[in-house]
């Protein structure tokens, strides 16, 4: 009975999940050759091209794309049983390149206590964090981020979630503005000035919108950017007033330079959650990276904030 070479089961997992012979080459450090080669060897033994030309791209074949999750299973499970075995966990002496996914507000509100606290508790525990353009699952099932952070999107079944905290949203305007001497800003003066808007997709319209519609009022959009940071900078230098999370001001330097107020209008709480792959469920270093970022979140949160979220 010829048994099949194995080694070429992670040749395939990871050009089913390229897509292209020259990428797979690159992240298995192999020549354009070697991976052409190798992609011969994986059409002759399973007896598919898998990998087929489409204009100037490769696409996969009917065949390829149903065994796409199969293979990418099959490394990662056999990864799994050919670890060594490990004695109870500690963290103190531990050493591992944790990577998690989260956009640059969360980095900048809660990257710098995460890491002050892991360098004191596991000095040998690197936090690699990885910017996050869409949300998707994609890296969490390839084994490419330990932890994705943020509004959970269009997850796979899957993949698990526990909420980190509840997240609400504020209005920020520079210190010299006309509104940062008001106590309280009202609906009224909130809709005269000029907004600028965070979106990454370009949207303009949100929750806010929706309920100054029911009140019958709108706002006028005077700006859109593609994120939080680049809000804020635009609000530091006119008179337009940016909407924010209130986590993403738990930067000092943020704080110092701009005045923040509560919303003249009820929008719905921002529910922040952590989301893992099941296959690292079990791992004692994935379960206290787990424990570790959601207690370290949630005490900044009620200790900056002074307000408490409710434990789901």
């Amino acid at each position: 009975m010829n048994e099949p070479d194995l080694n070429l089961l992670v040749a395939l997992d990871v050009l089913l999940a390229e897509k292209s012979v020259a990428a797979a080459a690159r992240r298995l450090r192999l020549s354009a050759s070697a991976m052409s080669r190798t992609l011969s060897r994986l059409r002759e033994t399973t007896g598919d091209p898998l990998l087929v030309r489409a204009g100037r791209n490769m696409v996969l074949t009917p065949y390829a794309e149903a065994l796409r999750e199969r293979a990418q299973d099959a490394v990662l499970e056999a990864r799994a049983v050919l670890r060594p075995a490990s004695p109870a966990l500690d963290i103190a002496s531990h050493r591992q390149v944790f990577t998690l996914r989260a956009n640059d507000g969360f980095v900048e509100a809660f990257g710098p206590t995460l890491i002050a606290e892991a360098a004191k508790i596991a000095p040998g525990v690197v936090l690699r964090f990885a910017p996050k353009p869409e949300k998707t699952d994609k890296p969490l099932r390839e084994g490419r981020v330990c932890l994705e952070i943020g509004v959970p999107g269009e997850m796979g079944p899957e993949i698990r979630m526990q909420m980190l905290f509840r997240d609400r949203f504020v209005g920020a305007v520079r210190r010299a503005h006309p509104l940062a001497r008001q106590e309280t800003v009202s609906i009224e003066q909130y809709t005269l000035w000029g907004h600028v808007i965070a979106s990454r997709r370009g949207h303009a319209a949100g929750p806010v919108d929706e309920s100054l519609a029911e009140a019958g009022l709108s706002r006028n959009i005077a700006a859109i950017v593609p994120g939080f940071p680049a809000a804020l900078a635009v609000a530091r230098k006119t008179d337009y007033i940016a909407l924010v999370p209130a986590s993403f001001l738990l930067n000092p330097a943020v704080d110092d330079t701009l005045h923040v107020f509560a919303l003249p209008v009820k929008t719905a709480p921002i529910t922040i959650s952590q989301m893992w792959h099941p296959r690292m469920e079990a791992d004692p270093a994935h379960r206290w990276l787990r424990q570790f970022v959601r207690e370290s979140c949630r005490q900044l949160m009620m200790g900056e904030t002074r307000q408490a979220y409710p434990d789901e």
